[in-house]
């Protein structure tokens, strides 16, 4: 459309309305913004990954509180054809364990913060890097043998060592959530019996693969609100813009807006802010300038 001429601008933008009784669903406008769909002004980021309109996220904090993982920057993207947050698992186990979810219990978690917490807490006084940690008391392995295979194997062996590799990968993965939640609660000045009272609660918050976690409706004005640091700029959500509110035969259900996704170095970890987020703040994508705007919807 810009190469015809079409549109006045290089950029598009969305509304979505977040009233369900309203027939108007959303806007899309592609050469511009409508400015009844938004009150200020937008805060521009510059696009760091193209194809998906990525860009660097900063610290994301639940009750003013930061979570410590993307204090020093993640990626994110937005995606109006993702209903709810996805996030970092380490993320939403903490964001459940502020709300009250449902999660599963991991063993692999509850082991680790029982064997290792005060060894985990002890190398973090030491100012040992945190993502060095893991490897450091052997939880976790880096350096590419944990697959290797020394010759011929049968069947049953080949079976075992897949087992077991996913057996480590389950300690591996529960160690380095655990360091990023007792880490947080050490720049909490938390005492050692919270901080390790804190990270065994949240294994057993752990998000469901299967997606969303159920919380108490009746708990939302006690539920905490969270905001993603954006452009150095914080954007909250409250719990009633987080929570999903849906009847079920007559029965108030309601859900938290966060799903689990985890996606690896060197693409990962990744963010991907849908509906739920683009809800409550009105989206200018800048093609023609590289760069994405937020701002609060109206």
């Amino acid at each position: 459309m810009a190469n015809q001429g079409l549109i006045e601008k290089e950029v598009f933008s969305f509304w979505l309305n977040r009233d369900s009784d309203d027939t108007n669903g959303g806007e899309i406008v592609f050469g511009g913004v409508d400015k009844k769909h938004y009150k200020g002004k937008h805060t521009y980021v510059p696009v760091s990954r193209k194809g998906y309109w990525q860009f660097d996220m900063g610290d994301f904090l639940v009750g003013g509180q930061s979570t410590g993982y993307c204090s020093g920057g993640c990626g994110a993207i937005v995606d109006s054809g993702t209903s709810l947050i996805a996030a970092p698992t380490t993320i939403v186990a903490q964001v459940n364990h502020a709300i009250g979810a449902e999660g599963i219990v991991s063993m692999e978690c509850k082991t680790v913060v029982k064997e290792y917490g005060e060894l985990i807490l002890e190398l973090l006084m030491a100012q040992i890097r945190p993502g060095k940690i893991c490897s450091q008391i052997g939880l976790c392995v880096f350096d590419g043998t944990r697959d290797i295979s020394t010759g011929i194997e049968t069947v049953v062996e080949k079976q075992n060592r897949e087992y077991s590799s996913v057996k480590e990968d389950a300690f591996c993965a529960a160690c380095e959530m655990a360091v990023v939640w007792i880490a947080n609660q050490l720049r909490a000045n938390q005492t050692k019996e919270l901080i390790l009272q804190y990270a065994n609660e949240v294994c057993e918050r752990l998000p469901s693969p299967a997606g969303e976690s159920a919380v108490d409706c009746d708990q939302l004005a006690s539920m905490p609100n969270v905001s993603f640091t954006i452009g150095n700029i914080p954007f909250s959500l409250t719990p009633e813009q987080y929570v999903l509110k849906m009847e079920e035969q007559g029965t108030a259900i309601c859900l938290s807006g966060f799903m689990a996704f985890d996606l690896p170095p060197p693409r990962g970890p990744l963010w991907i802010l849908g509906d739920v987020f683009m809800g409550v703040y009105h989206t200018v994508f800048d093609f023609g300038n590289n760069q994405i705007g937020f701002a609060l919807a109206a």
